[in-house]
């Protein structure tokens, strides 16, 4: 009778160590654009602090390759694109939740030289790239990048691209741009000023910044997808549009709507 009451105190004794073990930790699945893979790094260590228990699974990638996936209802649940029209887009489709799109952020172009290249961006700003010493200029695919529609659009009002049009390299996305000028592929750069002031970057090139009159605003936007975990995924847009995260994303080289 006495083991069988010591074998009955265990069981109940591991049954209770059992039903005491948190929950596992809620993943919320995000596709987010190249641009903010420094920020966002960042930004998810603050986030878990806040949020123990949830846990964010991040992919960076081109924002129209990511549209492309999430109009075939890809396996996200929070879109944030360096282009808000790829959210609203996805809305007018009622593949978000309703009234969930919202403005995180703006970005910034800059041009940006490995530091020793022979050709100094940050004395010739826009005619460096007519520069007979550059022969390839890389930027993102403007097909579906909005930093590459930037680009292309700053330096048609700086009248140089019919000039430089036969020079471009196209990447899928900014950090794709970037590591054509980094390895030789292209002299110079016109890539997000978030990629050119990350940690592993900013001293390894120059740049200067595009003025931003030169092309229309870089509007970044996100939504959350109707197929999410709506909780969970309200929480981080809560997060992402606060003040702590707009506190990291400033110092990452971005604005913000009314600034």
């Amino acid at each position: 009778m006495r083991l069988l009451a010591v074998l009955a105190t265990l069981v109940a004794a591991v049954g209770v160590a059992c039903g005491s073990r948190a929950a596992p930790a809620k993943t919320v699945r995000i596709a987010a654009a190249a641009d903010l893979r420094f920020a966002l790094d960042e930004l998810t260590a603050s986030f878990k602090r806040a949020n123990p228990d949830l846990d964010l699974a991040v992919s960076y990638g081109s924002s129209g390759s990511f549209f492309a996936q999430l109009l075939n209802r890809a396996p996200f649940d929070v879109f944030l694109s360096a282009d808000v029209d790829y959210p609203r887009q996805l809305a007018a489709r009622g593949l978000t939740l309703p009234g969930s799109e919202f403005t995180y952020a703006f970005g910034h172009i800059v041009l940006w030289t490995s530091a020793g290249a022979p050709v100094d961006v940050t004395r010739s700003g826009m005619n460096v790239l007519v520069d007979p010493r550059v022969r390839h200029i890389a930027i993102a695919n403007p097909e579906y990048a909005p930093y590459g529609r930037a680009a292309v659009a700053a330096m048609r009002t700086d009248g140089v691209y019919e000039q430089v049009a036969a020079k471009l390299v196209f990447g899928e996305n900014v950090s794709q741009a970037l590591q054509f000028v980094q390895s030789g592929a292209a002299d110079v750069g016109i890539i997000a000023l978030s990629v050119a002031l990350s940690p592993p970057v900013r001293h390894d090139g120059r740049f200067i910044e595009v003025p931003p009159e030169s092309y229309p605003p870089i509007e970044q936007g996100g939504a959350i997808l109707k197929w999410a975990d709506a909780g969970p995924a309200r929480q981080f847009r809560s997060f992402i549009t606060g003040p702590d995260a707009r506190a990291v994303l400033k110092r990452h080289g971005f604005s913000f709507p009314g600034a």
